[in-house]
């Protein structure tokens, strides 16, 4: 995949990962994007060989959450 194919996949992507933050830590769209774009998550995300863009916004919201609360992420399998 190209990286045009991944910025693409992303614009598709971090809205809806953006909704699912300000709605479940009850932050603002700033607060929201902020954490996610400073997080290890979203740079693996960008990365095409990590896979990370076919996982589910669920998904990527809970390996979000357990990166704000651990420091960490567990990536799946499938990624």
């Amino acid at each position: 995949m190209s990286d045009v194919s991944i910025k693409a996949m992303l614009e598709f992507i971090v809205p809806r990962l953006v909704r699912m933050i300000m709605e479940k830590q009850d932050l603002t769209e700033k607060a929201a994007l902020t954490t996610l774009y400073s997080s290890d998550l979203y740079r693996q995300l960008e990365r095409e060989e990590t896979k990370l863009w076919h996982l589910s916004v669920p998904t990527l919201y809970d390996l979000w959450m357990e990166e704000q609360e651990t420091g960490k992420i567990t990536y799946p399998e499938e990624a």
